[in-house]
C-alpha cells in the first residue's frame, strides 16, 4: 500500500518537473522583438544620404555677409527711406563695428544723423514745392485775367505783363526741379545704406599706413650698369 502511494507521488512529481522544464524551454526561445518596426509593424525606412552638386557645396562653404547685409538695407530703404540706416544701427550690435576703431556711440550718433538729414531734406523740399506751386497759381491766374481783360490788372500790380510770364515760368521750373530733387535724395537714401552695410563687414580700420622712400632702379646689362633714381611706396594694412 505505501509502494503504490509513493509510485503515485513519484508520478505527480516527475510530470510537474517535466511541465516546468518545457515552460522555460519555451520562454527561452521566443521570438525576440523586432526593434527596428514601428507600432503599427511597419519597417522603418532610413533616408538616403542626399548628393550635394559643387554648385550647393560651395554655397554651403561660404556666404558673403556683407551682400545679405547690403540686400536687405536696399530693400528696407526703397520700402521707407530711413529704414536702411536704421537696419545698419543695428548691425553694429554684431561687433564688427568696433573694427574701425571707434565708438559705436559716435557711430550711431552718425548714422542718426544722416536720417535726420534724409527727413530734413523731404521736409523743405515740400515745403519749397508748397510754395513754388502757390506763386506759380498766382502768376497762372494774372496771366490768364491779363489775357481775358486787356489793359486791367487783377492782383500783381508791379509786374508788367511779361514779368508775369516770366514769373510763372519761374516758379513752373522751380516745381519741376523740386520734382526731381525728390528722385535724388531718394536714391541718394538707397546707395547710402547699401554702401554703409557693404562697408560694415570690411576692414576699415585706421592701421593702414604708407611709407615713401627714395631708391634707385637698376638695369643690368651686358654693356654696363646702369641706374635711375625712383620712389618706393609702401603699403601696410
Amino acid at each position: 500500500m505505501r509502494i503504490h502511494k509513493f509510485l503515485i507521488l513519484v508520478s505527480f512529481f516527475t510530470f510537474f518537473l517535466v511541465n516546468l522544464a518545457a515552460a522555460q524551454v519555451r520562454d527561452t526561445v521566443l521570438k525576440q522583438p523586432d526593434t527596428l518596426k514601428s507600432s503599427k509593424d511597419k519597417p522603418v525606412k532610413l533616408d538616403s544620404p542626399k548628393v550635394m552638386s559643387r554648385r550647393d557645396s560651395a554655397k554651403a562653404r561660404y556666404v558673403n555677409p556683407g551682400k545679405v547685409a547690403g540686400r536687405k538695407a536696399v530693400f528696407r530703404s526703397m520700402i521707407i527711406p530711413g529704414w536702411g540706416q536704421l537696419y545698419n544701427m543695428s548691425l553694429l550690435n554684431d561687433g564688427y563695428g568696433t573694427r574701425a576703431g571707434k565708438s559705436q556711440t559716435l557711430q550711431k550718433i552718425y548714422t542718426s544723423g544722416k536720417i535726420v538729414a534724409i527727413y530734413g531734406g523731404f521736409t523743405a523740399l515740400t515745403l519749397s514745392y508748397i510754395d513754388s506751386r502757390k506763386n506759380y497759381n498766382r502768376f497762372l491766374n494774372e496771366a490768364q485775367y491779363r489775357a481775358a481783360n486787356p489793359q486791367k490788372k487783377l492782383d500783381l500790380t508791379q509786374y508788367s505783363d511779361q514779368g508775369v510770364l516770366d514769373g510763372k515760368s519761374l516758379y513752373k521750373r522751380n516745381s519741376q526741379i523740386v520734382i526731381f530733387s525728390y528722385g535724388l535724395l531718394y536714391a541718394a537714401n538707397i546707395v547710402d545704406a547699401y554702401v554703409a552695410a557693404r562697408l560694415h563687414f570690411f576692414n576699415i580700420d585706421d592701421n593702414l599706413t604708407f611709407q615713401v622712400h627714395p631708391t634707385v632702379i637698376s638695369n643690368n646689362t651686358m654693356y654696363g650698369f646702369n641706374a635711375a633714381p625712383a620712389l618706393k611706396l609702401s603699403l601696410t594694412f
